[in-house]
């Protein structure tokens, strides 16, 4: 509209000669306001006071009421809302009543800064009331901003009040929750949260659209849209772009929240567009938001690649009940009922073999993709594959029991226990942040008292690209999604680690403490010879594998079975297990003791000293307090064992082996193995004892076992390692680190993928940091624009994940 020059008004039309605003400025030399003037300047000044005030009112509500149950809440009269609902609309039409007060206003610092201001005018006025009426009339007005984020946050209540009520029922990971990802814990911005697919960024695609098609006819055709049509265009590619991030940032702010990405990004664009940079605005949006798209269906695809590996169980399982067979839901099984298992059909829960014999493929369980030939009454475990004919199978646990739903409990875990680097860089974070936001407002503000030709706009340009680059998001999404990529690698290779924190010991390790009995050698045994000292032989082996057929121990087992049928009507009476030692019970009314000479000794039995020469592993047997003999126990040991140790020594770690067995058969096999120090005798609590000693002397310790009686050596370790995880439950869950095949050589991969991580993790770091400061630095000279500023932080953010997705694809 056209002002009108009056004696009283004196309008004075002045083109700047600043580069950042190119539109005529007007403003007032001399002004005296009429009656009618002063009423609409005290109309314009008072609306906004008072919903600013209602607002603080509102906001202070809402934070008062935030604990209680809504629905108890007083509900506000029909007459209040209507109030609410004048003044709301008063709020958009009173500049209507002093049009020419917002030209003055446009006259002295410009159309865009008109803009700016009436936005977080509107934003702080209208929050309070919306809050306060949505919290008021939940029931009955749907107030609904940003309705997923609302849905997410009620669901998440819901569960979290059904998991205190039932979590018995729901401890269970047959429905495993999505894993998500926060930037830190102040931040609650969630990557790796479910996506809805591209659908989903159609608004995010469209403002890419419109701010190309703006850029090429600006800069290919050289046409410039006038004023106020490329503000409205831009405006609506903004809306579109950033309403998501718009949204987060006022929410936190209503918390006090503001030094997270999306307040920093809420200013520096609606800064950019104050100062008329309307296509830099739209751009570091829309590029920001694309980063974070990227981020999100990187980690998504991490976590799912994660669970892909291990969730092999079927949905259905085949059940033989009153002669039919009935297809239900594994979960439905009860223990000691018989399923079958179809060829080529996965096994859904653990139990034993009914049918002679079949074969399996265990590679969900070890890694590897084998066939393994299982006899009637062995162990079968869920996630096995049947490659044979139709087996049945007694099953001995329940669905969410068996040893493929721990292993898969155990890696959903395993995201969530953050590495000391991760910790480190969350903590950076929350100081970063706040100090590159204090260093814009320097870089804006304090050059006004030491340059000369002090321009504003061109130094809170400047402090805009700070709060740019000042975003963390490429240094604490990236970092996770390494760790989790260390983690997916690790499971490739039937490696479980239970949590991305252990990654990082296993990098420090300099000691490598094993056992030898299951860890070093196979752990089948077979019984070599029979010695008996005025006994016969049959029936001391009979009385000794009746003993030895209440342990689980791989020796007791060989004797079982060298025994066969013989034991299956021996009366066994009370048999106890004296750790370290080995067996005592009365079999057919006679006191047996079966172990090693330390268990003899203990109770008094006087045997020839010359057997403890022996170099082979013996059970020596007594009857009756009696010595009558002893057993010859044969193992052997694994093929990988020796190369296991050669790469050890090669990574600079010493090598120390542990066992229960006695001094010369240890010795013999560390000495085939060439492994440093070998300790035998050792019973359970000296195993602890001599891992404590090494870490007095400020040792990082490994230590690698299988038994029920290694458990409290893995606990005291650094980091402990199951070998087997098809072995002791014990272990296992004692344990960071499971080895799910029985290789030693797994023991090194792990520690190699543990390095592989922790290398790509920091080049991330530093490559981000690097960066940053560049950019940093000439944005603080005027150099980078605000089109380097979000072209690095989301470049930095993409090649940092692209450097973290490769692990998954390296091979050992």
């Amino acid at each position: 509209m056209t002002i009108p020059e009056t004696e009283t008004h004196k309008y004075i039309n002045e083109t700047p000669n600043t580069a950042a605003t190119f539109k005529t400025k007007i403003y007032c030399e001399h002004c005296s306001l009429n009656l009618a003037n002063h009423i609409a300047q005290f109309t314009r000044i008072i609306i906004p006071c008072v919903l600013i005030m209602l607002g603080i009112y509102f906001i202070f509500q809402h934070h008062r009421h935030q604990h209680f149950n809504i629905d108890k809440m007083p509900k506000p009269t029909h007459k209040r809302f209507k109030i609410i609902v004048l003044l709301v609309l008063a709020m958009f039409f009173s500049p209507c009543l002093e049009i020419e007060a917002y030209f003055l206003l446009a006259g002295t610092y410009g159309w865009s800064m008109v803009f700016a201001v009436s936005l977080i005018y509107l934003w702080v006025s209208v929050s309070g009331m919306v809050i306060w009426v949505r919290l008021a009339y939940q029931g009955s007005l749907k107030f609904n901003w940003h309705g997923l984020e609302h849905k997410a946050d009620k669901n998440k209540k819901i569960e979290n009040v059904h998991n205190n009520c039932c979590e018995d029922d729901n401890k269970d990971i047959n429905n495993p929750k999505v894993d998500t990802h926060t930037h830190n814990d102040d931040d609650g911005h969630n990557h790796g949260a479910e996506s809805t697919g591209w659908k989903s960024h159609i608004p995010l695609l469209l403002s890419l659209l419109i701010l190309f098609v703006m850029l090429l006819l600006e800069y290919a055709f050289r046409y410039k849209l006038p004023f106020p049509a490329d503000l409205v265009i831009y405006g609506i590619a903004y809306l579109l772009a950033g309403y998501n991030v718009l949204y987060m940032a006022y929410r936190k702010s209503l918390h006090f929240d503001f030094f997270n990405e999306f307040f920093l990004m809420s200013v520096a664009t609606i800064g950019a567009f104050s100062i008329g940079s309307y296509s830099e605005g739209v751009a570091v949006m829309v590029f920001y938001s694309i980063g974070e798209w990227f981020q999100d269906s990187a980690v998504n695809r991490a976590k799912r690649s994660i669970k892909a590996l291990l969730d092999v169980r079927p949905d259905e399982v085949t059940v033989i009940r009153n002669g039919t067979t009935t297809v239900i839901n594994p979960k439905d099984i009860q223990l000691e009922e018989i399923i079958q298992i179809k060829a080529g059909e996965k096994v859904a829960l653990d139990g034993i073999l009914n049918s002679d014999v079949a074969i399996f493929n265990t590679a969900a369980l070890t890694g590897e993709s084998k066939p393994d030939t299982k006899r009637k009454g062995e162990a079968i475990y869920a996630g096995m594959i049947n490659l044979d004919k139709v087996s049945e199978v007694t099953v001995k646990s329940l669905f969410k029991d068996s040893k493929l739903s721990k292993i898969l409990e155990m890696v959903q875990d395993a995201t969530s226990r953050k590495s000391q680097t991760q910790l480190f860089i969350s903590r950076f974070a929350k100081i970063y942040t706040p100090i590159v936001f204090a260093l814009a407002l320097a870089i804006c503000f304090i050059p006004y008292f030491f340059v000369s030709n002090y321009v504003f706009h061109q130094w809170f340009y400047r402090a805009l690209v700070f709060l740019v680059v000042s975003c963390p998001c490429a240094l604490v999404v990236s970092i996770p999604l390494g760790y989790f990529g260390g983690i997916g690698l690790a499971s490739k290779h039937g490696i479980l680690f239970k949590g991305s924190n252990f990654l990082d010991v296993v990098t420090k390790l300099n000691v490598i403490v094993m056992d030898k009995t299951g860890t070093l050698t196979k752990g089948v045994f077979n019984v070599q010879e029979v010695i008996t000292e005025g006994f016969n032989k049959d029936e001391l082996i009979k009385l000794a594998a009746a003993l030895e057929s209440k342990s689980t121990h791989p020796i007791a087992k060989a004797i079982t079975q060298h025994a066969g049928n013989t034991i299956k009507d021996v009366k066994i009476g009370n048999v106890e297990e004296i750790s370290g030692h080995g067996l005592k019970g009365i079999i057919n009314d006679k006191e047996i003791l079966a172990g090693n000479v330390k268990l003899l000794s203990k109770y008094n039995v006087v045997y020839p000293i010359e057997i403890e020469n022996i170099v082979d592993t013996i059970v020596v047997v007594a009857v009756n307090g009696k010595y009558s003999g002893y057993i010859t126990i044969a193992d052997e040991i694994k093929e990988d064992a020796k190369e296991a140790i050669e790469k050890m020594h090669s990574l600079k770690i010493q090598t120390i082996m542990l066992s229960g067995d006695k001094q010369a058969v240890v010795s013999k096999v560390a000495e085939l193995l060439g492994i440093d120090n070998a300790y035998g005798d050792l019973l359970p609590e000296k195993k602890v004892e001599k891992v404590q000693e090494l870490k007095n002397a400020g040792k990082h310790i490994g230590f690698v076992g299988d038994g029920v009686n290694d458990a409290p050596v893995v606990a005291l370790a650094d980091a402990g390692f199951a070998m087997g995880g098809l072995g002791s439950d014990a272990t296992i869950e004692t344990a960071d680190i499971v080895i799910q095949n029985d290789q030693p050589s797994k023991i090194v991969t792990a520690i190699e993928i543990g390095k592989i991580t922790k290398r790509i993790v920091w080049q991330n770091i530093t490559i981000a940091m690097v960066v940053k400061v560049i950019v940093l630095i000439l944005g603080a000279g005027g150099i980078a624009t605000l089109w380097e500023a979000v072209i690095a932080d989301v470049g930095v953010a993409l090649l940092a994940i692209l450097n973290a997705v490769r692990i998954q694809r390296m091979k050992f």
